[in-house]
């Protein structure tokens, strides 16, 4: 195995990775090694299928959004 340094982490996303380490009872290092493992896996088409199929689920929902141009300028008019 290789040893990789990373330099400049901003202090937010040391937090954020950290935390997710903590809920999965991992040390830090394992969860970002998971990370890593995780998106090396997948490919670019792999996202892109999936976000395909997430389009399509939720194109077949009857779900309709109305304009909000009209209540966005009643909402400006108060």
């Amino acid at each position: 195995m290789v040893n990789v340094l990373i330099r400049n982490i901003p202090e937010e996303v040391l937090h954020i990775f950290k935390k997710m380490a903590k809920s999965y009872n991992r040390s830090f290092q394992q969860e970002l090694r998971i990370v890593l493992e995780n998106i090396a896996s997948q490919s670019s088409q792999d996202i892109f299928q999936k976000a395909l199929t997430l389009k399509k689920k939720l194109r077949r929902k009857a779900i309709r959004f109305t304009d909000s141009t009209k209540l966005l300028r009643e909402d400006r008019a108060r």
